[in-house]
């Protein structure tokens, strides 16, 4: 019996000596793997030695150590753990694997935009079990580590931040593609998210049922505004089309009849005319003048913030603001010079002497707005000679006053005598 005892009471002394030597490995593991990913260390490998990777590493050196320090009371139930934890723990091992693939290969990083199969967002935080992703309605959504290791990532955020984003629209098989595609890359030009730097592309994607269809193809800065680009563009595209007379065709399915209402009316024509006269520049006409310019001139439709025209591009037209406002800025900073109401006018020096335009003008709001050329302008002129004389006092006086609101931006431009402009309208427009 003494020795039973005995026998009994060295096998507990062993057994807590045992696991006395444990702890101690725990520990010293612990504080090794620590020191060789300390974060304060200039050298350290942090971004190769991620948090689940460290406390991998610290299992597995434990569970070697302890293999070897405690062999005979470990091996002997070890076959039989790894099998239950093996079918216990399947789906759990899998991700904790495919987690720790995850972190060393690092195919991505919190803060970039991925899409695994048709699920998106940014990656919020990468653990043990699965990946967080923020989506863009702002919910979390948990996707299991080995869900992510059997499917395709897409990553939006490498290798470069910009991400290429695409717009589809169609157009009529009675427009040029050139045509087309000038408008497309015009409204591109105007939607503010879209980068200008790489350049944008538009290119026939088919030849569909009702229309051409084609692709617009930019960059973003940000792939979580991707959606809010793609509204720019495309409302941009529906105003520049409507300018440019270019039809977006009804899908083609089943035959129907329907009356079109016409673009511009004769009610539209007499309302520009009647508000052609409160113009100076041709308060003096007659109606049936004005009439005659407000039926050959153009009559446009300007989304809010679009540019109507832009500094340093050339020119031979006016504008007259039916509808809106719009705001004249100089170039590059973008210095409001003054606003344009309802049945204001610019680009006058443009379509009388065929100058670039020396200011970027944008709309406020939606604008309607009658474009005049020189062409339309030179008929007239030619039926009233006298309307030059009275034209070069009008914007004379005008560009003075321009003259003096630009004087804190740029170097103050001396007016040109009257008979001296009078004399470049006369050259210019052959009258």
């Amino acid at each position: 019996m003494l020795e039973l005892a005995v026998r009994q009471r060295l096998g507990d002394v062993e057994l807590l000596s045992g696991l006395a030597r444990l702890v101690l490995v725990l520990a010293v593991v612990n504080a090794v793997v620590a020191l060789a990913a300390n974060k304060w260390r200039d050298d350290r490998p942090s971004d190769r030695f991620p948090g689940i990777v460290q406390d991998a590493a610290v299992i597995a050196l434990f569970m070697a150590i302890g293999t070897v320090l405690l062999r005979e009371q470990l091996l002997t139930t070890s076959a039989v753990g790894a099998v239950v934890l093996g079918f216990a723990l399947q789906d759990t091992l899998g991700n904790l694997f495919a987690g720790l693939a995850i972190q060393i290969e690092k195919p991505f990083r919190v803060g970039h935009w991925i899409q695994v199969e048709d699920r998106e967002g940014q990656v919020h935080e990468i653990t043990w079990r699965a990946t967080k992703l923020r989506t863009k309605g702002g919910q979390f959504l948990i996707v299991p580590n080995s869900v992510i290791a059997k499917e395709p990532v897409l990553n939006f955020s490498e290798p470069t931040v910009p991400t290429r984003v695409e717009v589809e629209v169609g157009a009529s098989y009675t427009t040029p593609p050139n045509d087309v595609k000038r408008a497309v890359h015009e409204a591109i030009a105007n939607a503010p998210l879209a980068m200008r730097t790489p350049e944008p592309q538009v290119v026939i994607k088919a030849f569909g049922a009702s229309s051409i269809d084609y692709l617009a193809l930019f960059w973003i800065e940000d792939y979580a505004a991707d959606r809010l680009a793609r509204d720019q563009v495309r409302t941009n595209i529906w105003y520049t089309f409507r300018r440019y007379s270019i039809e977006i065709p009804f899908p083609i399915q089943i035959q129907y009849e329907r009356d079109e209402a016409p673009m511009r009316t004769d009610a539209h024509v007499a309302s520009a005319a009647d508000q052609l006269g409160s113009v100076d520049l041709f308060a003096t006409q007659p109606p049936e003048a004005r009439q005659r310019l407000a039926t050959v001139a153009r009559h446009h439709l300007f989304a809010a913030g679009e540019a109507m025209v832009r500094q340093d591009a050339a020119g031979d037209s006016m504008f007259v603001l039916l509808s809106g406002q719009a705001r004249v800025t100089l170039e590059p900073s973008r210095q409001e010079v003054a606003v344009i109401p309802a049945g204001g006018f610019f680009g006058e020096m443009s379509m009388l002497t065929g100058d670039r335009r020396t200011a970027t003008v944008r709309a406020i709001d939606d604008t309607q707005a009658l474009e005049i050329s020189a062409a339309d302008f030179r008929e007239l002129a030619l039926a009233n000679p006298a309307l030059l004389d009275h034209i070069s006092g009008v914007v004379t006086a005008r560009r003075t006053g321009l003259d003096e609101a630009r004087a804190s931006a740029v170097a103050a431009v001396v007016p040109e005598a009257k008979q001296t402009f009078l004399a470049r309208m006369r050259k210019y427009l052959h009258v």
